[in-house]
């Protein structure tokens, strides 16, 4: 059989990914050590990982794990594995329960990922498809990932270029205390018309912020009263969820 040619740049950008197999962060040095490289090639070739948002690094740590890029291409992926897969059963629970489209958020940078979907039953029902990128100033999922993420998100957010000058940031401020409070989160038409969501935040065992879950649906049938009489058993299932991831 004829040797097909090969990228030697791409398997070395490749190697290094394959790394993470069994580690979830790994520093330059070790990273240099386990694909045989000079740092200064594996400190290239993660710099262009991390422009594309395959791998990310933690400025405290200085060591390097996945990105949420990988997030996106597995959207289409079947796996037993990964959260989106391992949380199913307790959307597909969740979705039987109330009725409505359940949904799983994570956050990349200032944009929301949706990355997994469990769709309504009834004919009409709230649709969106799965990778998609929202942004973090409006919706039920936004807004919990900013009320409940690290301290300073709320500043990168409103000072983001993209956030529309019409929002009222004191208004935004005062509705992220409130989610705090609460604990949960909803939206009425926010980001489209007909639109009505409630959403949650589930953590990881370690006690840090992994997703936003969410129930949407039309408006006409999630109303507020009916958001807030639903809130108890979305947060329920948080806890459930919680308790499964690491």
């Amino acid at each position: 059989m004829e040797e097909k040619p090969l990228v030697r740049a791409v398997e070395r950008a490749l190697d290094v990914l394959l790394c993470f197999v069994k580690e979830k962060e790994l520093s330059l040095t070790e990273l240099a050590q386990r694909t045989s490289l000079h740092k200064s090639t594996v400190h290239r070739l993660l710099a262009s990982l991390e422009h594309k948002g395959f791998v990310t690094r933690d400025p405290v740590t200085e060591k390097y794990r996945l990105g949420l890029r990988i997030w996106e291409l597995s959207a289409n992926l079947l796996r037993g594995d990964d959260p989106a897969s391992i949380l199913l059963p307790e959307m597909e629970r969740l979705r039987d329960q109330l009725g409505e489209t359940v949904s799983l958020y994570i956050r990349d940078g200032l944009d929301r990922i949706r990355i997994q979907a469990v769709q309504s039953l009834q004919a009409i029902r709230r649709v969106a498809p799965l990778g998609v990128r929202l942004p973090l100033y409006v919706g039920a999922s936004s807004k919990v990932l900013v009320a409940f993420g690290e301290p300073d998100l709320v500043n990168k957010v409103l000072a983001d270029p993209s956030c529309p000058p019409a929002l009222n940031k004191d208004q935004f401020r005062q509705q992220l205390a409130e989610i705090r409070r609460l604990g949960y989160a909803t939206s009425v038409e926010e980001r489209e018309p007909g639109a009505a969501a409630v959403a949650v935040p589930v953590y990881g065992r370690s006690g840090k912020l992994v997703a936003a879950l969410c129930v949407s649906g039309p408006s006409n049938r999630m109303t507020l009263d009916v958001m807030r009489e639903q809130a108890p058993h979305v947060m329920e299932a948080a806890r459930r969820m919680s308790s499964m991831l690491d």
